[in-house]
């Protein structure tokens, strides 16, 4: 590995200066994304989880993962499970808006500050670049050619990790017997002041889901439902949060298990649009730990780790989901595959933002997850 700055340490140079790595380093890797859409990962891990575990902790026993979400408690279940399995291993998940973390990277990129090993983010649009701009290690872990197909990058740059969704969901204790019928239902009378959401112009996934509801049921049904008094938060948790509170009865712009039965119901519709999509998680070429997480990536795609997903879906072809589930892309209602065209397509992103805004106002409020700067996790 070539000699780089330490990960800690920040250059002295001003913004202008990084900016302009920057866009000399854009420059440079445009000129070779042809070669990079080539590269192959190889043949697939052949190491045991073990093995690989052994080889991590020679090569330094550290792991930085930058991971989309909304509060750092999300990812509560990603360190208790990889330090009860990998104890010696020092890792760090940095939880923060994918649309945050995304551009932190491009700067730590211009800075040469890079912080992270992985990144895990629902900017799914950014793997095609980073892959593009050969920012990604291309590498296959063990289980690759049992992933679904539109959940790996066929060079193994990226893979899919886990599979999230967002729908709207109720709490069968507010509603009783009275239970929303679906999207449409909710601009009925009955339910103004009842509902929260999480923003639609500030975060995409919550955008998509909007949107695919304004494509099925038009602009009066959004005007009608922008009437209702909606309470509105940042972060797709606070819609589920306050659900389960009992503060409103419905929420919209969140994701949960279809199969719960807790204070939650998460709708899964059999004809109403729902998002779905793969959270991609890659390799960066940079890394200064890349064994540690080839570690990671063979861990979460493990059939152990699969089987153990909260919502019951895995990005494995060979998981079958629990009984009255079908796998996530047997549900043409739930748009997988327009995910990554949406999110790909950013003009079209801030016209819709922007509209929203219209019916709904500014969005107001500081991020969930805090301010965590330029470095988080150094």
């Amino acid at each position: 590995m070539t000699s780089l700055p330490s990960r800690r340490r920040l250059l002295a140079t001003g913004a202008g200066a990084a900016l302009g790595l920057g866009f000399a380093t854009a420059s440079a890797t445009s000129a070779q994304a042809s070669t990079g859409r080539g590269e192959s990962g190889g043949a697939e891990e052949t190491r045991s989880l073990d093995e690989l575990y052994q080889a991590a902790l020679a090569e330094g026993g550290k792991l930085v993962i930058y991971a989309g979400g909304d509060v750092s408690s999300q990812a509560d279940g990603i360190r208790n499970g990889f330090k009860n399995r990998f104890p010696d291993i020092d890792l760090t998940v940095v939880v923060d808006y994918s649309k945050f973390h995304d551009v932190r990277v491009d700067n730590q990129f211009a800075t040469d500050t890079l912080v992270p090993d992985v990144v895990q983010l629902q900017t799914v649009q950014d793997f095609v670049r980073w892959k593009q701009e050969r920012r990604l290690l291309a590498y296959k872990p063990a289980g690759f050619s049992r992933l679904y197909a539109p959940f790996k990058d066929p060079h193994g740059a990226w893979v899919a990790v886990q599979v999230s969704a967002f729908s709207y969901m109720y709490g069968p204790a507010a509603v009783g017997s009275d239970i929303p019928s679906g999207p449409l239902d909710l601009v009925d009378a009955r339910w103004k002041g009842k509902i929260a959401s999480s923003y639609p112009h500030d975060d995409d996934a919550v955008l998509y889901l909007y949107t695919l509801y304004v494509e099925k049921y038009g602009w009066d049904w959004l005007a009608r439902l922008a009437a209702q008094d909606l309470q509105f938060a940042r972060g797709s948790y606070t819609p589920s949060a306050a659900v389960s509170s009992g503060q409103k009865a419905v929420g919209i712009g969140g994701s949960g298990a279809p199969l719960s039965t807790g204070p939650v119901k998460w709708v899964l519709p059999e004809t109403a649009p729902f998002m779905s999509w793969g959270q991609r998680a890659a390799i960066l070429k940079q890394a200064e730990n890349p064994t540690a997480a080839k570690l990671y990536l063979n861990w979460r795609l493990s059939v152990e780790q699969q089987k153990a997903a909260t919502n019951g879906w895995s990005v494995r072809t060979d998981v079958t989901p629990p009984t009255g589930l079908k796998p996530v892309w047997e549900y043409p209602n739930g748009n997988l595959d327009g995910f990554p065209r949406f999110m790909a397509d950013r003009a079209a992103i801030e016209r819709w933002k922007q509209t929203f805004a219209l019916y709904f106002g500014e969005v107001k409020g500081d991020p969930s997850p805090g301010w965590l700067g330029l470095h988080p996790g150094a």
